[in-house]
């Protein structure tokens, strides 16, 4: 018998006395090697815990590895504010960020599919024209030239040395080109001297328009001008003019306008002058490579008489099967690592896609698991991997495919965080860590810890409601008019006609791939009349919050002047009240250069934001900072009786606690918000508005159980209130609550793209005919 060693029994990881954000001195002890799931009211502290505190100080003990000369580079983490962490292993973060914006970024260059694929067309191509390198669209073709002298003195002379690479010259490997729109540029049907040109600041009497005036007839319709004529005005060469006996240089209009105005930054232009630039440049597919983004060397070499951009452009599941019947011994193992590449695709749900989608086209959701799909091939074990609701933006079958991988990257021998609202995924768990019991001050405790019986013993809110199943109605509202949408082509949609009812709550569903988003995005959202709201970023700086994003700050500072008999600028971060030390900012930014931009809390307003003065002034005993530090819930409570009562920042707040956001200090910054925090803020923001559609995305990402139900009564009373709410969504609960289904299908990419069933909740759970109506038929038992 084998004793046991003292090295196996570091099978712990021990956190105690954590503090960061809204924790209370928190101390949990989590299995290495299993599957943890962290769940809670949204704010109750599991991103404090998991990423704030274990993956914060994993990351930060890794960093001081690196040479210091390396840490130069890097940004200074500070250590969390955590008494003792012990057992950490190296973590990696899996979480929704999008995917960089880089143009020549793809989903096959992010999993390097596309470097096996080079590899592969570089050996079995026919005819062969060269190395991997030949069939890349980033690297450009060179011809390069000149001499080389060896140690011993031998001259080498290199005489236009071709060097091959795959990027198409025209596009350089973006796969689209900007083309001029010239009806916007000139009015053809007017003289200069009428103001053809139709560019900001060429006037027809200015100096800009002067010297074609010179060149080219300026009486006469530029619709008349002659072959020669037209080319001199739109495109002449650069030489020199007399106007009124004055050398000015000329060009043609096209090349003068790309330099001065479309080869810029267009947030550094002028507002007239980058409304123009946007209304004149059309982006087009590349003429030359026909989008493929590869030269005609590139696409000459074929295996089974398809070239690289052809096989890239293939939806994954036709391409597993394409390489399948690729039987050729010497590349046996380069096709067998690349099917299980693409193989870990389809598993995850994302076989719909294509490996030349541009990578910043997905969707959180989609980032997600393809990052999911680098880590699956990855040799590496004994790691410690987190994820952030990895089934956003997942079809109830989805997710069973999610659980499937998660659980093989614990049986890989890894420790596996998750923090997850949805109780498919907390009942595969082999630990739960549950907090609450409310969100923001009211947080920061483990309310449970251990399997998931016991959470559905223990009484906690998420153990009250991980049973939960919502009922379909007894009877549905009737619609009112109908959104009549033909001929829906777009992406994988196959000509779909459909009727969205309106002044009804529609629920919009299918699995991920569907067509879902191109059908309501393509087609409806863009309508005279429709509010879109999406989890996409809120333009704003670091000083914006919550407060000053909804407007809430308007009444509350007119509050504040009329009970002090000051100016409302006074309580302004950003006007006249700001700390003269931070200018408002509440943190000093200090810029190095080539590190990472540091910031530092202002000493002076200790993070407050305001100058002294201005915070010896109050308003029902609170001052400006004190307000803004309030969550929601109490500051609705402050602002709605008593001597603090402003009606206007009372009903703005009401929206706020409607959506579910009750937990949310005033003054957050708002590049703090997560997705769905982001969406609902906006919502409430945009429930004031008087009539009209509402469009959802997915309103129930990062929503716990029990604050479902306040959504949906939320969305009731939109609809009740005479609107129309459609709302693109997963969550069996939402459906079940729906006045009408659409659901497409009846699978992803060009498995989907059809309209498989609409009617009442009651009718789909009745008939059973889809993927859908199997789940939501189990859910409403």
């Amino acid at each position: 018998m084998t004793t046991e060693h003292t090295a196996d029994r570091h099978d712990l990881i021990r956190v105690h006395g954590a503090r960061v954000n809204n924790l209370k001195d928190v101390s949990v002890e989590l299995p290495k090697r299993r599957l943890t799931v962290f769940t809670g009211v949204s704010g109750s502290g599991k991103s404090s815990l998991v990423f704030g505190t274990i993956a914060a100080e994993s990351r930060r003990l890794i960093d001081e590895t690196y040479s210091t000369f390396v840490q130069g580079f890097m940004p200074s983490l500070p250590r969390p504010e955590v008494d003792v962490l012990e057992g950490l292993t190296t973590a990696i973060l899996v979480d929704q960020e999008r995917m960089g914006a880089n143009p020549r970024s793809t989903l096959g260059t992010v999993t390097d599919a596309n470097a096996m694929l080079r590899q592969l067309f570089s050996r079995l191509g026919e005819p062969h024209i060269g190395g991997p390198t030949a069939f890349s669209f980033n690297i450009p073709t060179t011809k390069v030239g000149g001499a080389s002298v060896t140690e011993s003195g031998k001259k080498n002379v290199i005489k236009q040395q071709t060097y091959l690479g795959g990027m198409c010259p025209t596009c350089e490997g973006r796969g689209t080109t900007s083309e001029l729109d010239l009806s916007v540029i000139v009015d053809e049907s007017r003289s200069l001297e009428d103001g053809a040109i139709l560019v900001p600041g060429y006037t027809a009497d200015g100096w800009m328009v002067a010297p074609y005036k010179e060149v080219v007839p300026p009486d006469v319709p530029v619709s008349t001008f002659t072959a020669a004529q037209r080319e001199d005005l739109l495109y002449a060469e650069p030489r020199k003019v007399k106007v009124d006996k004055i050398n000015i240089s000329f060009e043609g209009l096209i090349p003068k306008i790309r330099k001065s105005m479309f080869s810029k930054d267009p947030e550094s232009l002028q507002p007239h002058v980058k409304a123009f630039v946007e209304r004149a440049a059309v982006f087009g597919t590349c003429p030359s490579c026909a989008g493929s983004r590869l030269n005609d060397s590139a696409r000459s070499s074929t295996i089974g008489g398809r070239d690289i951009g052809q096989v890239s452009a293939m939806q994954v599941t036709d391409l597993a099967g394409w390489l399948r019947g690729i039987d050729a011994p010497s590349v046996a193992p380069l096709v067998q690592a690349l099917l299980h590449l693409l193989d870990s695709l389809v598993e995850i749900g994302l076989g719909y896609l294509s490996l030349d989608r541009p990578s910043s086209t997905l969707s959180g959701g989609e980032a997600q698991r393809t990052k999911m799909v680098r880590h699956l091939g990855s040799a590496l074990t004994d790691v410690t991997y987190v994820f952030d609701e990895p089934t956003i933006g997942l079809h109830p079958h989805d997710i069973q495919r999610m659980n499937q991988l998660l659980l093989e990257l614990r049986d890989k021998g890894n420790t596996v965080l998750v923090v997850e609202h949805k109780p498919e995924s907390i009942a595969i768990a082999d630990h739960v860590v549950d907090l609450g019991p409310a969100a923001g001050s009211d947080g920061g405790e483990i309310v449970f810890e251990g399997d998931v019986e016991g959470l559905r013993r223990s009484g906690t809110l998420t153990g009250r409601h991980l049973d939960d199943r919502a009922s379909l109605k007894p009877t549905v509202r009737e619609r009112i008019g109908v959104l009549e949408v033909r001929g829906a082509d777009r992406h994988n949609l196959r000509d779909v006609d459909v009727d969205v009812p309106l002044g009804v709550l529609t629920v919009v569903t299918g699995v991920a791939g569907s067509g879902k988003s191109s059908l309501i995005h393509g087609y409806v959202a863009g309508r005279d009349g429709v509010v879109s709201v999406d989890q996409s970023a809120i333009k704003g700086s670091r000083r914006s919050n919550p407060a000053t994003y909804t407007g809430l700050l308007e009444p509350v500072r007119k509050a504040f002047a009329k009970a002090n008999g000051v100016k409302p600028a006074l309580f302004s971060a950003n006007s006249e009240g700001a700390c003269p030390a931070c200018k408002g900012a509440g943190v000093i930014i200090t810029e190095l250069g080539f590190m990472d931009t540091v910031s530092t809390p202002c000493e002076e307003c200790d993070g407050k934001r305001f100058q002294a003065a201005v915070l010896d002034l109050r308003l029902g005993g609170l001052n400006i900072a004190e307000v803004l530090d309030l969550p929601v819930t109490q500051a609705h409570a402050f602002f709605a009786d008593g001597d603090a009562r402003t009606p206007a920042a009372a009903s703005i707040l009401a929206r706020l606690e409607d959506v579910g956001l009750g937990y949310l200090r005033l003054g957050q910054p708002l590049n703090t918000l997560s997705g769905g925090e982001r969406q609902r803020v906006r919502l409430a923001m945009n429930l004031g508005d008087q009539g009209g559609i509402y469009v959802l995305d997915e309103p129930t990402t990062g929503l716990h159980l029990a604050d479902v139900e306040n959504l949906l009564g939320m969305l009731d009373r939109i609809v009740d209130s005479g609107k129309t709410v459609i709302v693109i969504e997963h969550h069996q609960a939402v459906m079940a609550h729906a006045d009408w289904i659409i659901d497409l299908g009846p699978g992803a990419g060009h498995d989907g793209g059809t309209v498989v069933f609409e009617g009442t909740p009651a009718e789909l759970v009745a008939a059973r005919s889809t993927l859908t109506g199997e789940h939501l038929a189990a859910y409403v038992g």
